[in-house]
């Protein structure tokens, strides 16, 4: 076992050799985005309790048709999406709060900052994490691009881009069968795509929809409005593009916990990394 500080092309690099796989730059933004992004996630679900429901276009209100709603009727919780509605009993809609009583609210108390109803706190919690995330994305965005970071680890080659090749990577998702030695610094095409996904469509997609709900930036920032076709339109791109990052971080934290969480979570605390040994 060796430990090592070379770069991640060095072929003389073999499974046990403990080497240095991230900067300093990606893991304060990776540990600062996971404690933000878990504070506006809950605080946005107490947001999204004062009026739960959502439209497209530039108005929306009770009376209107709207393409998502989470309520209750006649004591029994629901989601609808467009025409379909499923039950949602004791989770969402309708739940029983830590004293055990029944209520009547799209997420349940535990799920949300604060947890009592405050339409106001949470609001504070949500704008002064928001302009936090938004900081450190953008100095994170720039960093990599000088430190050649994206060009270099996140930007497929034309070979990964084959079908064949993007084909096996799903079958060795699907399998389990991790890369190992060197080839585990390397991000294959399935995380490449994932982690440009987030970084270039859903991070922007989410900052810039927050900031077309706001009626000071919306003054400031007519274009904002254009551009997602109104402002519950931007709200229901907002939920949407939550939810994926949702979906990514469960599957993210699948794969750390697949590939074994303590040599991962290790690399991402002090950029330390041991390479996997083939199993003999």
């Amino acid at each position: 076992m060796r430990i090592t500080s070379i770069a991640r092309t060095d072929v003389s690099l073999q499974g046990g050799d403990l080497v240095r796989r991230h900067r300093l730059s990606t893991r304060l933004w990776h540990w600062i985005s996971a404690a933000t992004m878990v504070i506006l996630l809950m605080s946005g679900l107490m947001i999204f309790n004062a009026h739960p429901r959502l439209y497209w276009g530039q108005y929306g209100a009770n009376p209107d048709y709207a393409w998502l709603e989470i309520g209750s009727a006649g004591g029994q919780g629901f989601l609808r999406v467009g025409d379909r509605s499923v039950p949602t009993t004791g989770f969402l809609g309708q739940w029983t709060d830590h004293a055990g009583q029944p209520r009547s609210r799209a997420f349940p108390d535990w799920a949300t900052i604060p947890s009592s109803y405050n339409l106001g706190l949470s609001r504070r919690w949500h704008l002064s994490f928001a302009w936090l995330f938004a900081v450190a994305f953008g100095v994170y965005a720039l960093r990599s691009l000088m430190n050649g970071h994206l060009r270099r680890d996140l930007l497929p080659s034309e070979g990964e881009l084959h079908p064949r090749h993007i084909w096996q990577d799903i079958r060795n998702h699907a399998t389990l069968n991790f890369p190992k030695g060197i080839a585990a610094l390397r991000y294959n095409i399935l995380q490449k795509a994932a982690y440009l996904g987030v970084l270039g469509l859903l991070l922007p997609a989410m900052i810039l929809s927050g900031m077309t709900m706001s009626p000071g930036l919306d003054a400031a920032l007519p274009w904002l409005l254009d551009l997602f076709g109104g402002r519950q339109s931007a709200r229901s791109i907002h939920f949407i593009a939550a939810t994926l990052l949702v979906l990514f971080v469960v599957v993210h934290l699948s794969m750390v916990v697949l590939a074994g969480p303590f040599n991962e979570i290790r690399s991402m605390i002090t950029g330390w990394f041991r390479l996997p040994e083939e199993k003999s």
